[in-house]
């Protein structure tokens, strides 16, 4: 007989491959008429509401588009020598913005991957709202339709997945079974670098240690209903 945790777990995640990522009713949105995407309410104290999906898929478990921190379209090859913002020359770093010379730590609207790609009503998350996304669910290892990722369970019982994507450094996709999503927030410290959520099936963390230049997927967030 399956155990009641068991059977819930299956129901969640079954709700989750039903539901997909478009709205049965579509949001009105002059700037990007087909941003019309399914968000799930975690019960969160900030009251944040997370996407279903990355920008660029079209299922829960589907990896989605990868973006270079502070880019806005996908591409085939994610190193300095195209990345918008800065180089790397024989170890030297040169960056253009998010740097010293402004003082930006948060990328600005027309920086932002998820309001380029959805729309007005939706951003990348920030550092502090992944550290609430880890803080404030319940985060398990499992499997939809053949992809391993951390099915994240709010206090409310309401959940997303979240697939491990890896990344893309170069051309070249690196670390199957890891889930690497970037968020919104410089890493002030080193600034060729940006914060991001991080995990594997034993370990969960937000990570300030991957180059702005490589390529992660990034998941919405908005603020209202």
């Amino acid at each position: 007989m399956m155990k009641k945790s068991s059977i819930a777990l299956a129901l969640t995640i079954l709700a989750i491959v039903v539901a997909g990522c478009k709205r049965d009713t579509p949001v009105e949105n002059t700037d990007n008429p087909v941003a019309n995407h399914e968000f799930v309410d975690l019960g969160l104290p900030s009251g944040t509401l997370w996407a279903t999906c990355n920008v660029g898929a079209d299922n829960p478990e589907d990896f989605g588009d990868f973006f270079a921190w502070g880019e806005t379209e996908p591409k085939d090859f994610y190193d300095w020598d195209n990345y918008k913002y800065g180089n790397c020359v024989d170890g030297f770093y040169e960056l253009y913005k998010y740097c010293s010379d402004d003082s930006l730590t948060v990328l600005e609207p027309c920086d932002d991957a998820v309001r380029a790609n959805w729309g007005n009503e939706w951003r990348m998350p920030t550092k502090e709202e992944y550290d609430e996304l880890y803080r404030e669910t319940t985060f398990i290892w499992t499997k939809i339709n053949g992809v391993y990722g951390r099915l994240l369970t709010g206090s409310n019982g309401n959940s997303i997945f979240m697939p491990a994507t890896g990344f893309i450094l170069g051309g070249q996709s690196i670390g199957p079974g890891l889930g690497i999503y970037w968020s919104s927030s410089l890493q002030t410290v080193s600034l060729v670098s940006a914060w991001s959520l991080h995990y594997d099936w034993e370990n969960c963390h937000v990570c300030g240690t991957y180059e702005r230049s490589r390529g992660h997927v990034v998941r919405g967030v908005r603020t209202s209903k």
